[in-house]
C-alpha cells in the first residue's frame, strides 16, 4: 500500500465541529504528511493496486460505506462517501466567493486540487475549485457530482479549512443548471452566447432598425420608446447615440433575456440562499465595447439579475493555453474603461475567461481591478498533467502527442486556436519534450484534445499522475503562482 498524502482529519460530534486541532508538517516543502487530531477517527486518502481511497480508521461514522480491514475502513471515492464527508466536515464544501479577489482552478482530471492549495495558500486570491464548463464535462466523461466531489476529496487531503468556491461553467440552460444545483453548486456562469446576434456589430442602419423593431419586448419588460428614453443621450459621455443603442440591442438583448429567464431560475431555486452568479459574453466573434458593456449590465440590473461577475469579449485574443495577443497599450486603453464601468455599476468583478498564461496583461488587469477580478483557468492544469506524463513516461506521452497531431484538426472546431501543426517541433529529443510545454502551436495542440486523449489513453495518464502525485503537485505549484503572484499588492 503505498501512501499518497496523509489527510487525516478527526471525525467530531456536531458539538465540536469546527475546533482546530494541532497541524503538523514537516519544513517548507509540500509535506508527506498533513494531520489534524480531534478524537479516535481519523480519514486518509490512499492509493493502493485497486486505486486511491478512502480510509477511515476507528469506528466508521455515520453516512460512509466501505470494506473493513482491521481497525479500519477502506472506502471508495464516490458520491455517497463525499456528501458524508462534506456533511460531518462542512469546509470540504463550497462556500460563496462574492466579491473577493477570486481565482478559478478548473482541473479536468480530479487530481489537481492539491496541487492548487499549495499555490493560493499564504495568497489573498479565493480559490474556486470545483469549476468546469458543461462542454469540458462532456469531453472529460465527468459529471457536475463527479467535479465536486473530487474537490471535496483534495481539500480533505489536505486537510484545507480556508474555504472555497463552486463554478458550474457556461451553463445554456435550466436542465444543467438542476444538476449542478443537485451536485451542491453554489456558483454558476451563465452562457447566452447562443444568443447573441455577432452580425449586428456589422449591420446596416436599416437592418439594424428591423432587428430593433422585433425584439423580446415581453421578456425585456419594456418598450422600444421606454428603452430610447433611458439610454440615449443618459449614459456617461453620451457614449450611446440611437445608432449605438441599436447595435447594442440587436447584439445582446436576446442573450439578456436568456440570461434573465436563467437568473430568475436560480434564485427561486436557492430561495433566498446565497449564490454566486457570473455572466459570460467572451465566446462572441466581435469585442464587447465600453458601451455595449454599460448597456448590458445596466439592463440585467433593471431586469434585477444580481450578478457578481462579467466577462465581457475583450480587444485582442484570448487564445487557450498562450499568452495574450495583441498591442498591450490598446488593450490597456480599453481595459481600463470596462473596470471603471465594472466599479461605477456594481462595483462587480470582471471575469477574465480563458486567463491562464496571459502572462503580459496580468500587471495591466490587477492595475486597473484591484480587488474585482476573477482569474478563470482551466487547460493550463491539464497540460501541467500532461507535463508531468513526459517526464516519467516518455513512450506513453509520445503516442500521445502522434494522437493529439492527429485529432487537432477536428477537435479544434469549437476553440478559439491559431496552432499551426507545421509548427510543432518534429522529432524531439527525450530531453527536449518539456520544452514542447513552452511552445506556442504545441501547447495548444495538446491543449483542445484533453478529451480525445481521455477517451483513448485515460487509465495510463492516471497511472502516472497517481504513481508521481507530488511532481503533479510541485509542478502546478510552480505553474500557478506564476498567475498569482501579479495579482498580489506585494
Amino acid at each position: 500500500m503505498t501512501y499518497v498524502r496523509l489527510g487525516c482529519v478527526a471525525l467530531v460530534i456536531a458539538t465540536l465541529r469546527g475546533i482546530i486541532g494541532e497541524v503538523r508538517s514537516t519544513g517548507d516543502k509540500p509535506p508527506e504528511h498533513w494531520r489534524t487530531h480531534f478524537m479516535a477517527t481519523t480519514y486518509e486518502i490512499i492509493s493502493t493496486a485497486q486505486g486511491r481511497h478512502l480510509k477511515i480508521t476507528g469506528d466508521l461514522p455515520q453516512g460512509f460505506h466501505g470494506e473493513q480491514q482491521g481497525d479500519s475502513w477502506v472506502c471508495p471515492l464516490d458520491a455517497q462517501n463525499a456528501a458524508a464527508v462534506r456533511q460531518a466536515m462542512p469546509w470540504t464544501a463550497p462556500t460563496t466567493v462574492g466579491l473577493k479577489k477570486s481565482i478559478g482552478c478548473g482541473d479536468r482530471l480530479g487530481l489537481a486540487t492539491p496541487g492548487h492549495i499549495l499555490a493560493v495558500q499564504g495568497t489573498d486570491m479565493f480559490p474556486v475549485f470545483a469549476q468546469q464548463s458543461i462542454r469540458e464535462m462532456e469531453r472529460s466523461n465527468r459529471t457536475p457530482q463527479n467535479v465536486m466531489d473530487d474537490a471535496t476529496f483534495g481539500v480533505l487531503q489536505m486537510n484545507y479549512q480556508s474555504g472555497f468556491g463552486s463554478d458550474a461553467d457556461h451553463l445554456k440552460n435550466i436542465k444543467a443548471i438542476d444538476d449542478c444545483i443537485a451536485a451542491g453548486f453554489v456558483g454558476f456562469t451563465l452562457d447566452p452566447n447562443e444568443h447573441v446576434d455577432n452580425a449586428a456589430h456589422t449591420d446596416d442602419h436599416a437592418t439594424l432598425q428591423q432587428k430593433f423593431d422585433s425584439l423580446p419586448w415581453d421578456a425585456l419588460e419594456t418598450s422600444a420608446d421606454d428603452l430610447k428614453k433611458l439610454y440615449i443621450g443618459n449614459t456617461p459621455g453620451g457614449a450611446i447615440d440611437e445608432e449605438a443603442l441599436l447595435r447594442a440591442t440587436g447584439k445582446y438583448s436576446r442573450a439578456i433575456a436568456h440570461v434573465t429567464k436563467l437568473a430568475r431560475y436560480i434564485a427561486s431555486e436557492f430561495n433566498g440562499q446565497p449564490y454566486d452568479l457570473e455572466v459570460s459574453v467572451d465566446e462572441t466573434d466581435t469585442p464587447t465595447s465600453p458601451a455595449e458593456h454599460y448597456f448590458f449590465a445596466s439592463e440585467l440590473k433593471r431586469l434585477g439579475v444580481d450578478f457578481h461577475g462579467l466577462a465581457p469579449r475583450f480587444i485582442g485574443s484570448f487564445e487557450k493555453g498562450v499568452d495574450y495577443i495583441g498591442d498591450l497599450d490598446v488593450f490597456e486603453n480599453d481595459f481600463a474603461v470596462h473596470a471603471k464601468i465594472a466599479r461605477e455599476l456594481g462595483p462587480y468583478k470582471l471575469s477574465i475567461h480563458t486567463g491562464s498564461d496571459k502572462f503580459s496583461i496580468y500587471p495591466i488587469i490587477f492595475k486597473h481591478t484591484g480587488q474585482y477580478v476573477h482569474l478563470k483557468t482551466a487547460g493550463t492544469s491539464w497540460l501541467e498533467a500532461l507535463r508531468v506524463v513526459a517526464m516519467h513516461n516518455v513512450p506513453l506521452f509520445r503516442e500521445i502527442l502522434d494522437f493529439a497531431i492527429e485529432r487537432y484538426p477536428t477537435d479544434r472546431a469549437s476553440y478559439h486556436v491559431s496552432g499551426d501543426l507545421s509548427k510543432v517541433p518534429a522529432n524531439p529529443a527525450d530531453s527536449e519534450l518539456p520544452d514542447l510545454f513552452e511552445q506556442f502551436d504545441a501547447r495548444q495542440v495538446l491543449h483542445v484534445t484533453f478529451g480525445s486523449i481521455l477517451d483513448h489513453y485515460r487509465k495510463p495518464v492516471y497511472d502516472v499522475l497517481y504513481e508521481h502525485n507530488d511532481t503533479y503537485d510541485a509542478v502546478l505549484k510552480k505553474h500557478f503562482d506564476r498567475h498569482i503572484a501579479p495579482f498580489q499588492n506585494n
